[in-house]
């Protein structure tokens, strides 16, 4: 357990180089992959999240453990049978029609995607109508909508209405964030949550699956 609590710990202080080296050590000592990743890894970025979201950590810390998770799974993904490496969920995610901003958007990406989830990005000033189209192809769990912009946020609401509009609604769950945006105005605009930051949105996400 000393060996994995290292990883964990290795993780947090973002030392790529000695991260893929300790996964590297422990997969030769024949532990299973799947375990390292769940229990060490992702277990990890859950952390981080926390500590982010308590101001203990800040991005460029939190970029630092991403790149190295990032290449801590690519080690992994080799040894991670049929299913093992099976995603939390899929959330569709876009910065909305008129907002370019996507620093924010990019960190909850790379948050979400290092606690497992697979993550589609549709990018920045993201169409309603594309949004849906999204939808509609990848089926997701969840759909992330961020804007920075005070004059953006009737977007926000607009872009719900569409999601509504066309049916595509039943089964899923919508998040959103940015810094103009607060939980009173997800609750008035239908939204089924907010996250002020990366770190709770990794977390929420989790909740809205289980």
């Amino acid at each position: 357990m000393s060996e994995l609590s290292k990883i964990t710990q290795t993780l947090m202080e973002g030392d790529g180089d000695t991260l893929i080296t300790l996964v590297t050590e422990a997969l030769a000592q024949g532990r299973a992959a799947s375990e390292i990743l769940n229990d060490e890894l992702i277990a990890g970025m859950d952390l981080i999240g926390e500590k982010m979201g308590n101001g203990e950590m800040f991005i460029p810390e939190v970029l630092m453990t991403a790149h190295a998770m990032g290449g801590a799974v690519e080690v992994l993904k080799p040894h991670l049978g049929e299913g093992e490496s099976s995603s939390a969920g899929t959330i569709v995610i876009g910065t909305i029609k008129g907002d370019l901003h996507d620093i924010g958007k990019n960190l909850v990406v790379m948050m979400l995607e290092s606690s497992g989830f697979k993550v589609i990005d549709l990018g920045v000033d993201v169409e309603p109508e594309i949004f849906v189209e999204a939808i509609k192809e990848n089926e997701p769990d969840i759909l992330g909508l961020s804007a920075l912009l005070t004059t953006t946020m009737p977007m926000l609401k607009k872009t719900i209405e569409t999601v509504d509009a066309s049916g595509v609604r039943a089964n899923l769950k919508i998040m959103i964030g940015g810094a103009p945006v607060n939980q009173e105005f997800a609750d008035e605009i239908g939204a089924d949550a907010y996250a002020p930051d990366a770190g709770s949105a990794s977390r929420m996400a989790k909740s809205m699956i289980v």
